[in-house]
C-alpha cells in the first residue's frame, strides 16, 4: 500500500466527484519508483469504477498518462505525483473525467483558441511549492487544447535527463525541446508568454478609477478590499498576484491561523478580492507614475490608466548579492530558494550567502540533502537567532566563514565555485562548489518610481501615519515602503491603512 490511510480518506472523496470514465496508461520497469506507480495507479483503479488500468510504451519509463476513453489527453506524470504534486493528480484526474476547472471563462476560452502544436515538459522536485502551479497550468492546457500535450517529470526519478540539460532550478519548463521559462508561472503567465493578454488600446479605454492600487500581494488585496467597501471604483494592477507570498512555504505567524501556505492565502485574498468586483488587472507592471488633473500610471506596454488616488503596494523582491556570476549563472547554480531548488544538489557542496534567520534556516535545511554547506557571513558575527545558530553548529556536514566579503561565483556553463575575500587580512580565498544560494534580504520594488515621490536611501517610499506619501493622492502600503518590519500581517493593516487614507483624501478634495 503507498497511500496511508488519511490520504486515501481525503482521494476517496474527491474520487466520488469524478464525472466520467478515465483510462491510465502505464509504462513500468523493474525498478523501484516503477513498482511504486504500479501499487499507485492500482490503488486508484480500486477506489473508483471510472478508472481503469491499461499497460503501455510511453516516452518515458516509469510514467503514466491520463486519458478519456479513446481519446489521449495529452497529461502524462513521469514520476510519481505525491507531495505537492498530489493536487496535481487529483486535478487532472476530476478534469479528464469532465469536471470543470476553477478558472475564469476567459483564461479558459484564450485556451481553446490556441492555435498550433505546443509539447510541455516541466521538470520539478516533489519537495517544491512553487511546482504544483505550472503542472496544474499546464495539465489543463493540454486537456482543454488538442494541440498542447504536457509532461511533469520528477527531477529525483530521471536525475540524468535532469543533468544532462543541466537543470539547476524547478520549477524548469520546456517547449517543444526549447526552454521556455522557470520558476513559478500561472496559466495567466504562460498563455501571456504565447502571445496572449489585453493589449494597450483595451487598458487606456478604461474608465478613471476613485482608487487604483498598484500591486497584488497582501497589502495590495487589503487597500482594494477596503477601497471597494466604500462603494467607489477600484483596480488593482498586479505583475503577479500574490506577489512575493506565493513564493512562502509554511507561514504560522499569521495571527488565528495557526498554519498555511503562501499559495492557499493568495487564493483566498484572490477570492476576497473578486467577491467585490475589483477590477484586477494582472501581468501588467508599472513604468511611471505622474500627477496631472488626476494621478496617470504608464504600464510597461504604454497604456496609461487614470485615477483621483493611488495605492502603492509593490512589494520587494529578493537582494542580489550584485557580485559577477550571479546573473549569468542564476537557474545554472545560483538560486534563491532551497526547498524548491535545494533536491536538485543532492550529494553536493553548496554555498549559502547570508547568516541572517533565512540564510541560517537555508542551511540547516539544505545539510539534510547536500554533501556539505558554507555558510558565508558578511559581518563578524551570524545574525540569525540564537536558536538557528546553536542547530547549525550541530551539524557536521556545514562549515561557517564569517567576516568575509563574497568578490565572485565562477563558472563556466554552470556553477563550479565562489571567491571571497577575508575582510581582516584582505586576503582572497576560493572554494570549490555546485551551488550558491543567496539569502541576504530583501529591497524594495520602486525602482521605476525615479524622484517622482520621496524614498529613503533603501529605496523604500516615505509615508506617513495615514500611509500618505510626498504626492498628493498617492498612498503606499507594505514592503516597499519605510514601515519598521516586513510581515504579512503588518503589510495587511498597513493596506487598510493607506485605503482609509485614500478614501479620506477624496472626500477633503
Amino acid at each position: 500500500m503507498l497511500l496511508d490511510a488519511d490520504v486515501k480518506a481525503q482521494l476517496a472523496q474527491y474520487l466520488e466527484l469524478l464525472e466520467g470514465d478515465i483510462l491510465l496508461k502505464v509504462s513500468a520497469g523493474e525498478d523501484e519508483t516503477s513498482r511504486d506507480m504500479l501499487l499507485l495507479v492500482d490503488e486508484l483503479a480500486t477506489m473508483s469504477s471510472h478508472i481503469k488500468v491499461e499497460h503501455a510504451d510511453l516516452k518515458r519509463t516509469p510514467s503514466f498518462s491520463v486519458n478519456r476513453i479513446g481519446e489521449d489527453t495529452g497529461v502524462t506524470f513521469a514520476g510519481i505525483p505525491l507531495g505537492h504534486e498530489f493536487t496535481s493528480l487529483i486535478l487532472a484526474l476530476l478534469q479528464v473525467s469532465g469536471r470543470a476547472p476553477k478558472v475564469d471563462d476567459s483564461v479558459l476560452e484564450q485556451v481553446k483558441n490556441l492555435d498550433g502544436e505546443y509539447h510541455f515538459e516541466s521538470y520539478i522536485s516533489l519537495s517544491c511549492h512553487n511546482c504544483p502551479d505550472v503542472v496544474q497550468a499546464l495539465n489543463l492546457m493540454s486537456i482543454f487544447n488538442e494541440g498542447v500535450t504536457h509532461t511533469m517529470i520528477d527531477g529525483a526519478s530521471f536525475k540524468e535527463e535532469v543533468e544532462s540539460k543541466e537543470i539547476m532550478a524547478v520549477p524548469t519548463v520546456f517547449l517543444n525541446g526549447e526552454e521556455f521559462g522557470s520558476g513559478r508561472m500561472s496559466i495567466e503567465e504562460i498563455l501571456g508568454k504565447l502571445g496572449g493578454g489585453p493589449d494597450a488600446s483595451e487598458l487606456s479605454g478604461k474608465d478613471p478609477y476613485d482608487v487604483l492600487v498598484v500591486g497584488g500581494g497582501p497589502a495590495g488585496a487589503s487597500a482594494a478590499i477596503y477601497a471597494a467597501r466604500k462603494g467607489i471604483r477600484t483596480g488593482i494592477v498586479a505583475e503577479r498576484f500574490g506577489g512575493q507570498v506565493m513564493d512562502t512555504l509554511g507561514i504560522e505567524n499569521f495571527i488565528s491561523v495557526k498554519h498555511t501556505e503562501g499559495p492557499k492565502l493568495v487564493a483566498s485574498l484572490e477570492e476576497h478580492v473578486k467577491d467585490y468586483g475589483i477590477d484586477v488587472m494582472n501581468l501588467q507592471r508599472a513604468s511611471r507614475l505622474e500627477k496631472k488633473d488626476m494621478i496617470e500610471l504608464e504600464l510597461e506596454n504604454g497604456a496609461v490608466l487614470k485615477s483621483k488616488s493611488l495605492i502603492l503596494s509593490t512589494g520587494a523582491r529578493w537582494r542580489k548579492v550584485g557580485v559577477p556570476g550571479e546573473d549569468e549563472f542564476k537557474n545554472k547554480g545560483v538560486a534563491y530558494c532551497p526547498h524548491c531548488d535545494g533536491p536538485l544538489f543532492e550529494g553536493k557542496h553548496v554555498a549559502v550567502i547570508g547568516g541572517g534567520n533565512s540564510g541560517v534556516e537555508a542551511a540547516i535545511d539544505l545539510a539534510g540533502i547536500v554533501k556539505h554547506v558554507t555558510v558565508i557571513e558578511f559581518n563578524a558575527d551570524l545574525k540569525a537567532d540564537a536558536v538557528l545558530q546553536d542547530r547549525l553548529y550541530s551539524l557536521p556536514n556545514v562549515t561557517v566563514i564569517k567576516n568575509a566579503q563574497t568578490k565572485e561565483i565562477t563558472g563556466t556553463d554552470k556553477v563550479n565555485g565562489l571567491t571571497y575575500v577575508e575582510r581582516d587580512t584582505e586576503t582572497e580565498q576560493h572554494i570549490n562548489l555546485e551551488g550558491v544560494f543567496v539569502q541576504i534580504g530583501l529591497v524594495p520594488n520602486t525602482d521605476w518610481l525615479g524622484n517622482a515621490l520621496d524614498r529613503n536611501r533603501m529605496g523604500e517610499i516615505v509615508i506617513d501615519k495615514q500611509g500618505a506619501t510626498s504626492m498628493p493622492g498617492v498612498f503606499a502600503a507594505g514592503d516597499c515602503t519605510d514601515s519598521a518590519y516586513k510581515q504579512i500581517i503588518i503589510s495587511m493593516g498597513s493596506g487598510a491603512t493607506a485605503a482609509l487614507g485614500a478614501f479620506d483624501y477624496l472626500i477633503r478634495n
